[in-house]
This record gives structure tokens, sequence and C-alpha cells, in this order.
């Protein structure tokens, strides 16, 4: 048995086919990942789907381990959907600063996170069983998934000193990104480099003041929700044909990405194998005799585990997060000098608010891995791993020596995860896969666009942070099979495929030539939707989900027992 056939020997069983209606994007989400893995699913008619969701799941050894599912972590038994979670927790609030108002992400994104972190919570019980551990039960709520995802604002909205107050309303939507070219195109720009941009400016006629005050917004938009760019930008690119942008984008360094639509998307010849394969690659190993490390403290399904985690921004920093809230020791790898985003103001003791809220468990060695004697140093810290867990761009780890087969032989069982950007497509694209452009090229920008009225995606990291997510649901996948079938392997997940996991109800629509209604917020949500996020930590039915010392940190999204 190896990674390709042992999850269809692992079963899942619950209440589907009698779900309510709140229920039902999140069971259709948790399905849709099972049948991709080819874990079996069992409709159990007598428990519960009203407004929570036990789950059982089985392995091949018979072992069953339970997880509960509600919307709110005080209560199982409370009422709520997707519009009223994404009102409560704070991200209608982070989605409408770019947009004039707080609304809805018109997707069932917390569904979609709710069921990622419910399957994770399976696998990583599962894992705990198999490692001699006593836990057997896990819970998990939206209320939770909706703050774990809010999490980076929570911490620049809640520091002591120089805390953010970024309302929606209180920045012009006009000016945000994408662009438009004078015959109708919409467009992302992409660069990492403020020379590029200058560049683009130079040409376009903008003063250097103004294109310094573009770029502090273009950088930080990331961070902040937020993108109002100087008008001109705007006006200056409107006067050009999409042709004509593409030249002058090329000339300066600056990609350049069009905002497609989902039928456009669903054509690609990539979107068949993710619709019935799912966001991840997997990939098994030679077999090995070295087992996995015993746990350290009882209550932790990773306690024991190593994970070397080398990347940057969001993504690959939220996959290691969720590890180390699951018990492991997660060692990151930065430059020389440390990460830049650890300056990002408000800062916490002399580190970004923001930067802490992902990486504040982890231990940190500096380590110059473009060196011989640095990426000899990295092998030997994953010779005592379990995983590593990089989102290098792609043919980095190859060019470095430090792809899975040489860090393999260094951990043998090693499970290796590439938290990339556009999946298969690596390679074939020449536009840099950020959150935004893949936005724009997945459909989802224009999806978002459309149900907002803003033309556009949205500037909440919503790819980065469930590409995160996935990634570590692939180390865990991994780590399982290890822990059964002796084998390593990798397990790559990409934004592309979080994109298509998000939307695969609307590419299975358009690829059966129906169409679906875009969920509109119900009236009854909008006396719940939290505005300012520092009023997130006295709402009394948080009171599990958040803790607040020098800035309000959001607690793991699991309860183990």
């Amino acid at each position: 048995m190896d990674i390709n056939n042992f999850f269809s020997n692992c079963a899942i069983v619950g209440n589907f086919q009698h779900a309510s209606p709140a229920l039902q994007p999140v069971v259709k989400a948790l399905l849709f990942q099972c049948r991709a893995l080819g874990i079996q699913v069992e409709n159990h008619s007598l428990m519960d789907a009203g407004t929570n969701l036990p789950l059982t799941f089985i392995t091949p050894d018979f072992e069953s381990v339970e997880c509960r599912f509600s919307f709110w972590s005080d209560s199982e038994q409370r009422a709520g959907c997707e519009t009223t979670l994404q009102a409560a927790t704070g991200l209608m609030s982070v989605h409408g600063r770019a947009t004039g108002r707080a609304q809805p992400i018109p997707l069932p994104y917390l569904s979609t996170v709710s069921a990622t972190l419910a399957l994770q919570a399976c696998l990583a019980t599962a894992l705990a069983r198999r490692r001699g551990l006593g836990i057997s039960r896990s819970r998990v709520s939206m209320a939770s998934a909706g703050l774990l995802c809010a999490g980076q604002y929570l911490a620049g909205a809640t520091t002591r000193e120089d805390a953010e107050e970024i309302l929606p309303g209180h920045h012009d939507a006009g000016l945000r990104p994408p662009f438009r070219s004078a015959d109708g195109v919409r467009f992302e720009l992409e660069t990492l480099s403020p020379d590029p941009w200058r560049r683009l400016c130079d040409a376009l006629g903008l003063e250097p003041v103004e294109a310094g005050r573009g770029w502090q917004s273009f950088l930080q938009r990331y961070a902040k929700g937020i993108c109002p760019l100087p008008e001109r930008l705007h006006k200056r690119l409107a006067k050009l044909s999409f042709a004509q942008v593409t030249r002058i984008c090329g000339e300066a360094g600056v990609a350049l990405c069009r905002q497609r639509t989902i039928e456009e998307r669903a054509r690609d010849s990539d979107v068949e194998e993710l619709l019935r394969a799912g966001p991840w690659q997997l990939h098994p190993a030679i077999p090995t005799d070295t087992p996995l490390p015993p746990p350290r403290e009882q209550d932790q399904p990773l306690s024991g585990l190593t994970v070397v985690e080398s990347c940057r921004r969001i993504q690959g920093p939220m996959a290691g997060h969720l590890l180390s809230l699951l018990g492991a020791r997660v060692v990151r790898i930065e430059p020389p000098g440390g990460d830049p985003l650890r300056g990002m103001p408000p800062l916490v003791a002399d580190c970004s608010a923001r930067f802490d809220a992902l990486n504040h468990h982890k231990e940190v060695i500096e380590i110059d891995i473009k060196s011989a004697a640095g990426r000899a140093q990295l092998v030997e810290l994953v010779s005592d791993a379990q995983v590593f867990l990089h989102n290098w761009a792609p043919g980095k780890a190859e060019e470095l020596g430090l792809d899975y087969r040489q860090l393999a032989a260094a951990s043998p069982g090693l499970v290796y995860t590439h938290a990339g950007a556009w999946g298969q497509l690596d390679g074939a694209l020449d536009i840099p896969g950020t959150d935004f452009t893949v936005q724009a090229y997945s459909g989802l920008a224009d999806l978002i666009g459309r149900a907002g009225g803003h033309g556009g995606g949205t500037l909440f990291t919503a790819l980065d942070l469930l590409g995160g997510i996935l990634a570590a649901q692939g180390v865990l996948l991994g780590l399982l099979s290890r822990s059964f079938c002796h084998r390593g392997g990798q397990a790559n997940t990409s934004l592309l495929g979080a994109a298509t996991l998000l939307s695969q109800s609307h590419l299975h629509a358009c690829r059966m030539g129906t169409a679906l209604l875009e969920p509109a917020l119900a009236d009854a949500c909008k006396n719940l939707v939290i505005e300012n996020l520092r009023d997130l930590p006295q709402q009394s039915h948080f009171n599990g989900d958040l803790h607040t010392d020098s800035y309000t940190r959001v607690t793991p999204p699991w309860r183990f027992s």
C-alpha cells in the first residue's frame, strides 16, 4: 500500500444527505476533498446534521476518530451560515476595506476553509492515535476558521501602540486595482521590486513623489487590504490599448495578468485534473524503516515532530503556523539579517505584529541558502526533521541542490511539501504567482467583482490563506500515509489549486452549461457585521478563540480531547 491508494482504504461517515441548507456548502467542500483523495464516503442518516455536523473518520486498521463541526465555538447548537460568520468574524470588514462598504466575499470561502480544517482535524487525530497518543476526538467551528483567516489583520488592529484602524468606506474604491485599458480589458499588475514600478510610472509620466506614494500603497496591499493608487496612474493606463499596456509593462519589467472569466478558466487543460484529483499532488517515495519520533506531549497530534520551513510572505508561513499549532517544532529559515517583513508596522517588541501572528511559535535560524555552507547547514537541519516546507519559485530547489531527492537522502521518510503558485502550470506562465495574479487568472476576481459591483477580486489575501491551509493539509496527508505505508514523499499544493477548490461549483457548472446563483448578504446578517476589528475581542462568543497580550492572537482552530 502506498500514498496513491492508502486513502482509498479510509472512510468518512456523517449524515451528509440530510445536512441543513446552512451546512450544505461545508459538506460539499468536505466531500469534494474526500472523493478527490479516494476516501470512501458513507452516509449515516441517524447522525446529526442541523446546526452541527458530527464526523467519524476510519483508517485502514479500522481505528476510528471523531470530529464535530459547528458554526460557533461556544455553542454547538447555535445556528449560523456562511454570511453570518463572514460578518461576525470581520471578514466582510476586511474585504470591504477596498470595495467601499462591508460586504461578503460572494463565494463559500469560510465553508471551504472550515471543511479543510475539519478534514485536517480528522487526519491529525488519526495520526495521533497511530503514534500512541490518547486523543480520539476533535472540534472545529466556522467561527474559529473565520478568526484564523482574519488573524493578521486583527493583529495589526489591536496593538497597544500605533494600531491600525482601516474601516470599510474610508478609501476610494475606484482607485484600487484592477486596471482597465482603453479597449475594456481589466488586468492586474505585479512586481515585488520598486525599480520596475518606477520605470513604469516614468513611462506613464507620473511624478516621482506620486510614483513613490503609489508604490507604498501597492506594496502594502497584501498586509492592509487596501490599495488606493494615484488617479493619474489609472487614467494614463485607461487611455492605452491592452496591447500598448502590455508593451510598456514588458519594457519596464512589470508583470501583467489579464482578468479572465470563470468560463475561460473552465476550458483550461489543467482544470479537469484539478477537479478530479483535488488541490494536492501526492508522490510516494522509496520505503523507509525509520519510524516517526515518539510524541513529547499527549494533547498535541504533531508533538515530537520537526518541520523545517523556508517560506516568505503569507502562504507558506500560514502552513508552518498551523503545523506549530498542532504541536510540531517548526524551525523557520530566514536570510541573514532576518525577514524584511519583520519591520512592517505596527510593531510589537521590534517585530511586526502581522508577521508575529504567523510566526511567533517558530524557532528562527538565519541561513544564506545561496552559499554552499548555508545549504549544508540546511541539509543538516533537515536530517533531523520529518517535514520540509518551502514556497520557492519553480526550479529554485533544483538550482540550489535542495530538491526532494537530495533532502530525502538526508532524511529517509521525509515529507517534502511545496506551497507553490501555479501547480501544473508552473513554468508555463510567465507571470509571478501571487494571490492577486492567481485571482485574476483563475476567474475568481471576475466572479467576486461581478457580484460585488467593483469589477475586481478581493484585496483580502484569500488565496494565500487557503493555500497555506491546504499546504498544511498536504503535510498531514503525507505524515499519516507514512505512518501506515512507511514511505515519505512529496505533497505539493498551489494557489491555483486553492482557487480551483474555492470555485469548483462554478467550474462544474460552466463545464455542464448550467449557472449558479451568487449568494447575497441577508438582512439578518447586517447587524452582525464587525467593521472595526478592535471590537472582536469584546465579543463574548469568541472568548475561547482569542487571546490578548501585546496584541490579540487567534487560538488554534481545533480542540482535541
